[in-house]
Protein backbone atom coordinates (compact mmCIF):
# COMPACT_ATOMS: atom_id res chain seq x y z
CA UNK A 1 0.00 0.00 0.00
CA UNK A 2 1.57 3.52 -1.15
CA UNK A 3 1.96 6.62 1.25
CA UNK A 4 0.65 9.42 0.08
CA UNK A 5 2.44 12.59 1.66
CA UNK A 6 0.28 15.85 1.64
CA UNK A 7 2.80 18.92 1.20
CA UNK A 8 1.42 21.89 2.75
CA UNK A 9 2.01 25.40 1.03
CA UNK A 10 1.55 28.15 3.15
CA UNK A 11 0.08 31.55 1.97
CA UNK A 12 -1.65 34.65 4.15
CA UNK A 13 -5.32 34.78 4.35
CA UNK A 14 -7.18 37.24 2.32
CA UNK A 15 -8.27 38.75 5.63
CA UNK A 16 -4.91 40.27 5.56
CA UNK A 17 -5.15 41.81 3.13
CA UNK A 18 -8.58 43.50 4.06
CA UNK A 19 -7.24 44.35 6.91
CA UNK A 20 -4.30 46.20 5.41
CA UNK A 21 -6.77 48.06 2.83
CA UNK A 22 -9.23 49.61 5.35
CA UNK A 23 -6.72 50.53 8.00
CA UNK A 24 -5.09 52.45 5.52
CA UNK A 25 -8.15 53.82 3.88
CA UNK A 26 -9.74 54.53 7.68
CA UNK A 27 -6.34 56.35 8.72
CA UNK A 28 -6.36 58.79 5.38
CA UNK A 29 -9.60 59.38 5.84
CA UNK A 30 -9.86 60.44 9.54
CA UNK A 31 -7.08 62.35 9.64
CA UNK A 32 -8.22 65.73 7.73
CA UNK A 33 -11.18 65.51 10.33
CA UNK A 34 -8.79 65.62 13.47
CA UNK A 35 -6.05 68.22 11.96
CA UNK A 36 -9.31 70.71 11.73
CA UNK A 37 -9.70 70.10 15.00
CA UNK A 38 -6.19 70.02 16.35
CA UNK A 39 -4.54 72.18 13.80
CA UNK A 40 -4.49 76.00 12.43
CA UNK A 41 -6.60 76.24 8.77
CA UNK A 42 -4.04 78.94 6.49
CA UNK A 43 -3.56 79.68 3.03
CA UNK A 44 -0.24 81.14 1.46
CA UNK A 45 -1.22 83.82 -0.94
CA UNK A 46 1.78 83.01 -3.40
CA UNK A 47 -0.28 79.84 -4.63
CA UNK A 48 -2.17 82.18 -6.84
CA UNK A 49 0.78 83.49 -8.26
CA UNK A 50 2.36 80.52 -9.53
CA UNK A 51 0.06 78.11 -11.22
CA UNK A 52 2.39 75.57 -11.62
CA UNK A 53 4.66 76.19 -8.39
CA UNK A 54 6.17 73.52 -5.96
CA UNK A 55 3.76 73.87 -3.55
CA UNK A 56 0.08 73.79 -5.75
CA UNK A 57 -1.19 70.53 -5.96
CA UNK A 58 -0.91 70.35 -9.87
CA UNK A 59 3.04 70.05 -9.24
CA UNK A 60 2.64 67.75 -6.37
CA UNK A 61 0.27 65.21 -8.42
CA UNK A 62 3.00 65.44 -11.40
CA UNK A 63 5.77 64.81 -9.09
CA UNK A 64 4.13 62.13 -7.41
CA UNK A 65 2.99 60.11 -10.77
CA UNK A 66 6.64 60.37 -12.58
CA UNK A 67 7.61 58.87 -8.76
CA UNK A 68 4.93 56.13 -8.43
CA UNK A 69 6.78 55.74 -12.40
CA UNK A 70 10.15 55.60 -11.44
CA UNK A 71 9.11 52.90 -8.43
CA UNK A 72 7.83 50.68 -10.78
CA UNK A 73 10.46 50.64 -12.93
CA UNK A 74 12.78 50.00 -9.91
CA UNK A 75 10.23 47.44 -8.17
CA UNK A 76 9.80 45.55 -11.78
CA UNK A 77 13.72 44.58 -12.15
CA UNK A 78 13.46 43.41 -8.74
CA UNK A 79 10.76 40.97 -9.09
CA UNK A 80 11.76 40.11 -12.34
CA UNK A 81 15.59 40.16 -11.82
CA UNK A 82 14.81 36.93 -9.78
CA UNK A 83 12.78 34.89 -12.29
CA UNK A 84 15.27 35.79 -15.05
CA UNK A 85 18.71 34.42 -13.20
CA UNK A 86 16.35 31.09 -12.45
CA UNK A 87 15.27 31.24 -16.08
CA UNK A 88 18.71 31.40 -17.99
CA UNK A 89 20.26 28.87 -15.65
CA UNK A 90 22.64 30.91 -13.02
CA UNK A 91 24.13 29.63 -10.61
CA UNK A 92 24.32 30.55 -6.64
CA UNK A 93 27.84 31.35 -6.95
CA UNK A 94 27.20 33.61 -10.08
CA UNK A 95 24.33 35.26 -8.22
CA UNK A 96 26.25 36.53 -5.81
CA UNK A 97 28.70 37.40 -7.38
CA UNK A 98 26.10 39.45 -9.92
CA UNK A 99 25.32 41.33 -6.44
CA UNK A 100 28.55 41.98 -5.25
CA UNK A 101 28.92 43.92 -8.57
CA UNK A 102 25.98 45.81 -8.07
CA UNK A 103 26.65 46.76 -4.36
CA UNK A 104 29.92 47.69 -5.35
CA UNK A 105 29.33 49.87 -8.19
CA UNK A 106 26.71 51.54 -5.55
CA UNK A 107 29.73 52.10 -3.27
CA UNK A 108 32.96 53.22 -5.19
CA UNK A 109 30.35 55.19 -8.01
CA UNK A 110 26.87 55.77 -6.45
CA UNK A 111 27.98 57.49 -3.69
CA UNK A 112 29.81 59.98 -5.72
CA UNK A 113 26.22 60.68 -7.68
CA UNK A 114 25.03 62.77 -4.68
CA UNK A 115 27.50 65.06 -5.20
CA UNK A 116 27.25 65.30 -8.80
CA UNK A 117 23.38 65.48 -8.41
CA UNK A 118 24.08 68.81 -6.57
CA UNK A 119 26.30 70.32 -8.41
CA UNK A 120 24.87 69.79 -12.10
CA UNK A 121 20.90 69.87 -10.88
CA UNK A 122 18.67 67.21 -9.27
CA UNK A 123 16.01 67.09 -12.24
CA UNK A 124 19.00 66.11 -14.98
CA UNK A 125 19.59 63.52 -12.77
CA UNK A 126 16.34 62.23 -12.42
CA UNK A 127 16.22 61.91 -16.30
CA UNK A 128 19.39 59.88 -15.70
CA UNK A 129 17.45 57.16 -13.70
CA UNK A 130 14.88 56.96 -16.49
CA UNK A 131 17.77 56.67 -19.09
CA UNK A 132 19.46 53.87 -17.26
CA UNK A 133 16.70 51.89 -17.41
CA UNK A 134 15.65 52.64 -20.86
CA UNK A 135 19.48 51.10 -21.73
CA UNK A 136 18.61 47.99 -19.70
CA UNK A 137 15.75 47.68 -21.03
CA UNK A 138 17.01 48.03 -24.96
CA UNK A 139 20.06 45.63 -23.71
CA UNK A 140 17.96 42.80 -22.49
CA UNK A 141 15.51 43.13 -25.67
CA UNK A 142 18.32 42.93 -28.31
CA UNK A 143 20.74 40.53 -26.56
CA UNK A 144 19.74 37.03 -26.86
CA UNK A 145 20.96 35.99 -23.91
CA UNK A 146 22.27 39.28 -22.11
CA UNK A 147 24.95 40.22 -19.69
CA UNK A 148 23.77 40.53 -16.59
CA UNK A 149 26.75 42.23 -15.13
CA UNK A 150 26.13 44.93 -17.55
CA UNK A 151 22.52 45.41 -16.88
CA UNK A 152 23.08 44.83 -12.84
CA UNK A 153 25.83 47.77 -13.03
CA UNK A 154 23.04 49.54 -14.44
CA UNK A 155 20.04 49.32 -12.35
CA UNK A 156 22.08 49.59 -8.95
CA UNK A 157 23.48 52.98 -10.13
CA UNK A 158 20.08 53.76 -10.79
CA UNK A 159 18.56 52.49 -7.69
CA UNK A 160 21.42 54.55 -6.05
CA UNK A 161 20.14 57.61 -8.00
CA UNK A 162 16.53 56.60 -6.88
CA UNK A 163 17.81 56.69 -3.31
CA UNK A 164 18.30 60.74 -3.17
CA UNK A 165 17.53 62.09 -6.21
CA UNK A 166 13.28 62.78 -6.38
CA UNK A 167 13.34 63.40 -2.56
CA UNK A 168 16.33 66.34 -3.46
CA UNK A 169 14.01 67.47 -6.46
CA UNK A 170 11.02 67.88 -4.64
CA UNK A 171 12.94 69.63 -2.01
CA UNK A 172 14.52 72.09 -3.59
CA UNK A 173 11.54 72.91 -6.04
CA UNK A 174 9.11 73.27 -2.88
CA UNK A 175 11.97 75.87 -1.80
CA UNK A 176 11.58 78.31 -4.95
CA UNK A 177 8.23 79.35 -4.08
CA UNK A 178 6.98 78.54 -0.45
CA UNK A 179 8.60 81.61 1.66
CA UNK A 180 6.37 80.93 4.82
CA UNK A 181 8.37 77.94 6.37
CA UNK A 182 5.71 76.63 8.32
CA UNK A 183 3.52 76.50 5.28
CA UNK A 184 6.61 74.83 3.37
CA UNK A 185 7.35 72.25 5.95
CA UNK A 186 3.95 71.26 5.61
CA UNK A 187 3.58 70.73 2.40
CA UNK A 188 7.06 68.65 2.83
CA UNK A 189 5.40 66.24 5.20
CA UNK A 190 2.43 65.48 3.22
CA UNK A 191 5.23 64.92 0.52
CA UNK A 192 7.71 62.74 2.31
CA UNK A 193 4.99 60.22 3.60
CA UNK A 194 2.66 60.41 0.29
CA UNK A 195 6.02 59.36 -1.48
CA UNK A 196 6.31 56.31 0.72
CA UNK A 197 2.99 55.59 0.54
CA UNK A 198 2.79 55.70 -3.37
CA UNK A 199 6.33 53.86 -3.67
CA UNK A 200 4.82 50.50 -2.25
CA UNK A 201 1.74 50.68 -4.03
CA UNK A 202 3.73 51.16 -6.94
CA UNK A 203 5.68 48.30 -6.12
CA UNK A 204 2.97 46.05 -5.44
CA UNK A 205 1.71 47.02 -9.18
CA UNK A 206 5.10 46.30 -11.03
CA UNK A 207 4.79 42.71 -9.41
CA UNK A 208 1.10 42.45 -10.89
CA UNK A 209 2.94 43.69 -14.78
CA UNK A 210 5.87 41.22 -14.47
CA UNK A 211 3.50 38.44 -14.06
CA UNK A 212 0.71 39.71 -16.50
CA UNK A 213 3.75 40.12 -18.94
CA UNK A 214 5.52 36.91 -18.32
CA UNK A 215 2.23 34.60 -18.23
CA UNK A 216 1.74 31.03 -18.28
CA UNK A 217 4.11 31.01 -21.95
CA UNK A 218 7.70 31.45 -20.25
CA UNK A 219 9.03 31.13 -23.84
CA UNK A 220 7.18 33.76 -25.15
CA UNK A 221 7.07 35.75 -22.28
CA UNK A 222 10.25 36.15 -20.61
CA UNK A 223 11.28 39.09 -22.81
CA UNK A 224 8.24 41.02 -22.27
CA UNK A 225 8.65 42.88 -19.01
CA UNK A 226 11.84 43.93 -20.61
CA UNK A 227 9.66 45.35 -23.75
CA UNK A 228 7.57 46.93 -20.57
CA UNK A 229 10.22 48.89 -19.15
CA UNK A 230 11.18 50.62 -22.14
CA UNK A 231 8.22 51.48 -23.03
CA UNK A 232 7.75 53.02 -18.86
CA UNK A 233 11.48 54.75 -19.29
CA UNK A 234 10.60 56.24 -22.60
CA UNK A 235 7.55 57.62 -21.33
CA UNK A 236 9.37 59.21 -18.02
CA UNK A 237 12.07 60.64 -20.45
CA UNK A 238 9.15 62.22 -22.39
CA UNK A 239 7.13 63.54 -18.93
CA UNK A 240 10.84 64.75 -17.48
CA UNK A 241 11.88 66.39 -20.63
CA UNK A 242 8.53 68.08 -21.44
CA UNK A 243 8.64 70.17 -18.13
CA UNK A 244 12.44 70.39 -17.98
CA UNK A 245 13.29 74.04 -16.08
CA UNK A 246 17.34 74.08 -16.29
CA UNK A 247 16.94 77.60 -14.28
CA UNK A 248 18.26 75.90 -11.49
CA UNK A 249 20.63 77.78 -9.18
CA UNK A 250 23.79 75.84 -8.27
CA UNK A 251 26.64 76.16 -6.24
CA UNK A 252 30.61 76.07 -8.41
CA UNK A 253 32.46 73.07 -7.31
CA UNK A 254 34.36 75.38 -5.11
CA UNK A 255 31.87 77.29 -2.98
CA UNK A 256 30.48 73.60 -2.89
CA UNK A 257 33.56 71.82 -1.31
CA UNK A 258 33.71 74.79 1.08
CA UNK A 259 29.96 74.23 1.98
CA UNK A 260 30.17 70.77 2.51
CA UNK A 261 33.08 70.58 4.54
CA UNK A 262 31.27 72.77 6.63
CA UNK A 263 27.96 72.21 6.93
CA UNK A 264 28.14 68.46 6.55
CA UNK A 265 31.26 67.44 8.04
CA UNK A 266 31.95 69.64 10.42
CA UNK A 267 28.69 69.61 12.18
CA UNK A 268 28.17 66.46 14.60
CA UNK A 269 24.22 66.34 13.95
CA UNK A 270 24.64 65.43 10.48
CA UNK A 271 27.17 62.62 11.26
CA UNK A 272 24.08 61.18 13.76
CA UNK A 273 21.71 61.59 10.97
CA UNK A 274 23.80 59.79 8.27
CA UNK A 275 25.15 57.24 10.83
CA UNK A 276 21.00 56.29 11.55
CA UNK A 277 20.25 56.72 7.70
CA UNK A 278 23.53 54.15 6.40
CA UNK A 279 22.12 51.60 9.33
CA UNK A 280 18.48 51.62 7.98
CA UNK A 281 19.73 51.04 4.65
CA UNK A 282 22.07 47.93 5.64
CA UNK A 283 19.47 46.22 7.72
CA UNK A 284 16.64 46.79 4.49
CA UNK A 285 19.42 44.97 2.06
CA UNK A 286 19.99 42.36 4.25
CA UNK A 287 15.86 41.64 5.05
CA UNK A 288 15.86 41.70 1.15
CA UNK A 289 18.54 39.08 1.06
CA UNK A 290 17.28 36.82 2.89
CA UNK A 291 13.54 36.62 3.29
CA UNK A 292 13.02 34.53 1.34
CA UNK A 293 15.67 31.58 2.17
CA UNK A 294 14.50 32.53 6.24
CA UNK A 295 10.87 32.01 5.42
CA UNK A 296 11.71 29.03 3.05
CA UNK A 297 13.84 27.18 5.82
CA UNK A 298 12.82 23.45 4.50
CA UNK A 299 9.30 24.88 4.08
CA UNK A 300 7.14 26.10 1.27
CA UNK A 301 5.18 29.68 1.06
CA UNK A 302 3.83 31.38 -2.24
CA UNK A 303 6.78 34.16 -1.77
CA UNK A 304 4.09 35.87 -4.37
CA UNK A 305 1.33 36.58 -2.01
CA UNK A 306 3.75 37.15 0.99
CA UNK A 307 5.23 40.35 -0.96
CA UNK A 308 2.12 42.39 -1.50
CA UNK A 309 1.80 42.07 2.12
CA UNK A 310 5.11 43.26 3.43
CA UNK A 311 4.72 46.33 0.93
CA UNK A 312 0.75 47.24 2.39
CA UNK A 313 1.83 47.00 6.09
CA UNK A 314 4.52 49.66 4.50
CA UNK A 315 2.08 51.73 3.33
CA UNK A 316 -0.04 51.47 6.38
CA UNK A 317 2.53 52.72 8.16
CA UNK A 318 3.14 55.67 6.29
CA UNK A 319 -0.08 56.45 7.27
CA UNK A 320 0.30 56.71 10.44
CA UNK A 321 3.62 60.03 9.95
CA UNK A 322 0.76 62.59 9.66
CA UNK A 323 -0.55 61.73 12.97
CA UNK A 324 2.05 61.57 14.84
CA UNK A 325 3.22 64.81 13.31
CA UNK A 326 0.07 66.58 14.01
CA UNK A 327 0.51 64.92 17.67
CA UNK A 328 3.04 67.20 18.83
CA UNK A 329 5.56 64.47 19.16
CA UNK A 330 9.30 64.76 18.87
CA UNK A 331 10.54 63.36 15.20
CA UNK A 332 13.75 61.55 16.86
CA UNK A 333 11.62 59.65 19.64
CA UNK A 334 9.33 58.83 16.90
CA UNK A 335 12.33 57.34 15.21
CA UNK A 336 13.94 56.15 18.30
CA UNK A 337 10.72 53.47 19.29
CA UNK A 338 10.74 52.43 16.00
CA UNK A 339 14.25 51.49 15.35
CA UNK A 340 14.20 49.62 18.93
CA UNK A 341 10.99 48.10 17.51
CA UNK A 342 12.62 46.81 14.23
CA UNK A 343 15.47 45.65 16.18
CA UNK A 344 14.09 44.00 18.72
CA UNK A 345 12.25 42.19 15.98
CA UNK A 346 14.92 40.72 13.64
CA UNK A 347 16.50 39.96 16.87
CA UNK A 348 13.80 37.04 17.37
CA UNK A 349 13.99 36.56 13.67
CA UNK A 350 17.70 36.05 13.83
CA UNK A 351 17.71 33.65 16.87
CA UNK A 352 14.17 32.04 16.96
CA UNK A 353 13.14 29.30 14.65
CA UNK A 354 9.33 30.17 14.71
CA UNK A 355 6.48 29.16 12.25
CA UNK A 356 5.99 30.82 8.64
CA UNK A 357 2.97 32.58 9.95
CA UNK A 358 4.64 34.00 13.05
CA UNK A 359 7.48 35.02 10.74
CA UNK A 360 5.69 37.14 8.51
CA UNK A 361 3.95 38.69 11.19
CA UNK A 362 7.07 40.40 12.13
CA UNK A 363 8.24 40.61 8.68
CA UNK A 364 4.60 42.96 8.53
CA UNK A 365 5.60 44.72 11.73
CA UNK A 366 9.59 45.58 10.58
CA UNK A 367 8.06 46.71 7.21
CA UNK A 368 5.17 48.82 8.88
CA UNK A 369 7.93 50.85 10.53
CA UNK A 370 10.15 51.06 7.72
CA UNK A 371 6.74 53.24 6.58
CA UNK A 372 6.83 55.04 9.44
CA UNK A 373 11.04 55.22 9.59
CA UNK A 374 11.34 56.92 6.20
CA UNK A 375 8.90 60.42 6.20
CA UNK A 376 10.36 60.95 9.63
CA UNK A 377 13.82 60.59 8.10
CA UNK A 378 13.62 62.44 5.64
CA UNK A 379 11.67 65.26 7.81
CA UNK A 380 15.33 65.55 9.65
CA UNK A 381 17.12 65.92 6.60
CA UNK A 382 14.67 68.89 5.69
CA UNK A 383 15.51 70.13 9.72
CA UNK A 384 19.42 69.61 9.63
CA UNK A 385 20.62 69.35 6.19
CA UNK A 386 21.08 72.52 3.86
CA UNK A 387 18.77 71.95 0.67
CA UNK A 388 21.56 72.30 -1.77
CA UNK A 389 24.11 69.89 0.27
CA UNK A 390 21.65 67.38 0.71
CA UNK A 391 21.88 64.81 -2.62
CA UNK A 392 25.55 64.20 -1.60
CA UNK A 393 24.84 64.25 2.42
CA UNK A 394 22.26 60.67 1.51
CA UNK A 395 24.78 59.47 -1.07
CA UNK A 396 27.82 59.45 1.01
CA UNK A 397 25.83 58.08 4.24
CA UNK A 398 24.54 54.78 2.74
CA UNK A 399 28.64 54.38 2.02
CA UNK A 400 29.27 52.44 5.22
CA UNK A 401 26.04 50.51 4.45
CA UNK A 402 26.96 49.35 0.92
CA UNK A 403 30.62 48.67 2.23
CA UNK A 404 29.30 46.28 5.37
CA UNK A 405 26.79 44.58 2.71
CA UNK A 406 29.74 43.86 0.49
CA UNK A 407 31.91 42.72 3.43
CA UNK A 408 28.83 40.32 4.38
CA UNK A 409 28.22 38.73 1.01
CA UNK A 410 31.57 38.06 0.90
CA UNK A 411 31.95 36.47 3.60
CA UNK A 412 28.60 34.64 3.58
CA UNK A 413 28.82 33.60 -0.38
CA UNK A 414 32.28 32.71 -0.73
CA UNK A 415 33.84 31.79 2.55
CA UNK A 416 30.93 30.36 4.07
CA UNK A 417 32.13 32.08 7.84
CA UNK A 418 29.10 33.66 8.74
CA UNK A 419 25.65 31.97 8.53
CA UNK A 420 22.39 33.46 7.81
CA UNK A 421 21.45 34.05 11.60
CA UNK A 422 24.38 36.09 11.72
CA UNK A 423 23.72 38.26 9.03
CA UNK A 424 20.64 39.36 10.48
CA UNK A 425 22.20 39.73 14.22
CA UNK A 426 24.30 42.64 12.70
CA UNK A 427 21.05 44.24 10.71
CA UNK A 428 19.55 43.42 14.57
CA UNK A 429 22.62 45.63 16.06
CA UNK A 430 23.08 48.42 13.94
CA UNK A 431 19.19 49.58 14.38
CA UNK A 432 20.04 49.57 17.94
CA UNK A 433 22.67 52.29 17.17
CA UNK A 434 20.10 53.81 15.08
CA UNK A 435 17.95 54.23 17.90
CA UNK A 436 21.24 55.29 20.19
CA UNK A 437 22.12 58.08 17.10
CA UNK A 438 18.42 59.53 17.38
CA UNK A 439 18.88 59.68 21.40
CA UNK A 440 21.60 61.70 21.01
CA UNK A 441 20.66 63.88 18.10
CA UNK A 442 17.68 64.58 20.24
CA UNK A 443 20.00 66.11 23.12
CA UNK A 444 22.18 67.37 20.47
CA UNK A 445 19.19 69.57 19.75
CA UNK A 446 18.49 70.88 22.92
CA UNK A 447 21.91 71.88 22.91
CA UNK A 448 21.05 74.55 20.18
CA UNK A 449 18.85 76.58 19.02
CA UNK A 450 17.34 74.71 16.32
CA UNK A 451 14.77 75.70 13.78
CA UNK A 452 12.64 72.92 11.78
CA UNK A 453 13.45 74.51 8.45
CA UNK A 454 15.43 74.02 5.48
CA UNK A 455 18.63 75.24 5.60
CA UNK A 456 20.07 77.24 2.75
CA UNK A 457 23.62 77.78 2.37
CA UNK A 458 22.84 80.28 -0.74
CA UNK A 459 22.99 84.06 1.01
CA UNK A 460 21.05 86.70 -0.99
Amino acid sequence: MGIVIETFIWEPSSSVFIFIFFSSFLLLSLFPFYLSKHAPTTKSSSLSDHPFSSSSPRFQLYFLLLYSLASVLDGLWLVYGEFELVYYGISKEDTVTFMLIGFGAALFVGSLLGLVSDLIGRKKTCLVFFILHLIVGIWKMVAPSPSFWVANLCLSLATSIFSFSFETWAVVEHDKVDSKPGHRQDILNETFWLMTFFESASLIGSQVIGNWMVGGNLEKGIGSPSIAATLLAILGIACMSRHYDGTTKIMTFKDYRMSFSVYILGDRRIWLLACAQACLHFSIAVFWILWAPTLADGREAFLGLIYPCLLGARMLGSTVFPWLINASLRTEDCLTCAFVVQALLLSIIAYDYEEIGVLVTQFSLYHACIGLILPLLARLRTMYVPNELRGGMISLSLAPANAAILFILMQRGYYRTIENSTMIAFAAVGLFMAAGCMYVLKREAFKGDMKEEPISTFKD
